[in-house]
C-alpha cells in the first residue's frame, strides 16, 4: 500500500469525482483510476461505488478513509518535523473559520504567518462550527475559529474562548425598524418575532444562538431563507426580503443595511480550537502569531458539543 494511492482515495472521496480528483493530484485520470483499482485488489474490497452520475464511498471505503488521512497527515508531519529540526518551517497549515469571525483579524494573521514562513502551504476553509470542529478532531484541519452559544463548548479538542459578544438585527434601510425612534432602548425579541428571517441553516451553532434566545422569550419566528453565506444574507436583507441576526462586531462590515440593537439579545462565544495531539510545527507557529500557548485548555471533558 502506497501513500500515493491513499492520496488518490482521499481526493476522490473529497471531490466525489475521478476527473476532479485527478486534476487535484495533477495526474491523468487513467493513472489515478488504475492505482485505486490496484489498491482495491490488494485490500480485497471496493472502496467506491461508481455510477455515470456520482461516486460514493462503500462501507469499506468509509472505514478506510480516516486511516488513509491519518497516514498522509503522519507522513506530512514527519517531513515538517525534519524540516523544523533543521530550522526551516515547511508543510501544510489548514485553517477553518466561521464566516463571521471577528475576535481575530484573520487575513492579517495569515499575512503575518506567510511573511514569517513562506514555505508553508496555507489553506482556509469557511464553514459551520460543528463541521469545522469535527474536521479538527479528524485531523483534516489544524486550527479552527468557531462561534457557539454560551452554553456549548467544543468536545475532543484543545482551545480557548476568544471573545463573547451580543447579536443585533440587521434590516433594510427602508424598514420601519430602521427609524431611530422605533426602539431607542433596543427592540424587544417579541416585536422582532413578527418579521420574516434570513438565517443560517437549522441545526448549526450560528442558528442556535438566535433560536435559543427566541425560545427563552417564549416566541417563535419564521425563517424563510436558510443561508450559509453572510454576504448573500446581507443582500437579501438589503432587498427587504427579511431580517437577519448578526454578531454586533460583524454587522458594520455589511454595507447597505441598518443595525438594530436588541433588548436581551442573543449572545455567542468565539472559540479558537486545535487538536488534542501536539500541534504540527506550522500550527504551533500560527498559534504563536496569535500569541496563544499551544497547550491551551483540554475541551474533552466539557459537556456539550459544537453543533
Amino acid at each position: 500500500m502506497e501513500l500515493q494511492q491513499m492520496r488518490y482515495v482521499v481526493a476522490v472521496a473529497e471531490t466525489a469525482n475521478f476527473t476532479r480528483a485527478a486534476e487535484r493530484c495533477r495526474v491523468v485520470q487513467s493513472a489515478l483510476s488504475h492505482q485505486i483499482a490496484r489498491l482495491e485488489r490488494e485490500l480485497g474490497a471496493r472502496l467506491f461505488d461508481r455510477t455515470s452520475r456520482r461516486v460514493t464511498l462503500t462501507p469499506a471505503g468509509e472505514a478506510f478513509l480516516p486511516a488513509a488521512r491519518q497516514a498522509l497527515d503522519a507522513a506530512e508531519r514527519a517531513r515538517a518535523e525534519v524540516a523544523a529540526a533543521s530550522g526551516e518551517l515547511r508543510g501544510r497549515l489548514a485553517i477553518g473559520a466561521i464566516p463571521t469571525v471577528t475576535a481575530v483579524d484573520l487575513p492579517s494573521a495569515l499575512k503575518t504567518f506567510h511573511v514569517r514562513h513562506p514555505q508553508v502551504r496555507i489553506t482556509l476553509r469557511v464553514g459551520a462550527s460543528d463541521e469545522l470542529a469535527e474536521q479538527v478532531r479528524q485531523g483534516a484541519l489544524d486550527i479552527a475559529f468557531l462561534g457557539l452559544p454560551p452554553s456549548v463548548r467544543p468536545k475532543g479538542v484543545r482551545g480557548l474562548a476568544l471573545a463573547r459578544g451580543e447579536l443585533v438585527a440587521v434590516v433594510a434601510p427602508g424598514h420601519p425598524l430602521a427609524d431611530p425612534s422605533a426602539g431607542d432602548t433596543g427592540v424587544d425579541l417579541r416585536r422582532l418575532a413578527d418579521e420574516v428571517f434570513v438565517d443560517f441553516p437549522a441545526g448549526t451553532a450560528a442558528r442556535a444562538q438566535s433560536d435559543e434566545a427566541f425560545a427563552a422569550a417564549g416566541v417563535s419566528r419564521e425563517v424563510a431563507f436558510e443561508i450559509t453565506n453572510a454576504d448573500l444574507m446581507a443582500r437579501l436583507v438589503r432587498l427587504g426580503l427579511g431580517v437577519a441576526m448578526m454578531p454586533a462586531a460583524f454587522a458594520p462590515e455589511l454595507p447597505g443595511v441598518h443595525v438594530v440593537e436588541l433588548r436581551d439579545p442573543p449572545t455567542r462565544v468565539e472559540h479558537l480550537i486545535w487538536s488534542r495531539l501536539r500541534p504540527s510545527p506550522a500550527a504551533a507557529a500560527f498559534l504563536d502569531v496569535l500569541d496563544v500557548r499551544a497547550e491551551g485548555t483540554d475541551q474533552g471533558a466539557v459537556s456539550g458539543s459544537a453543533s
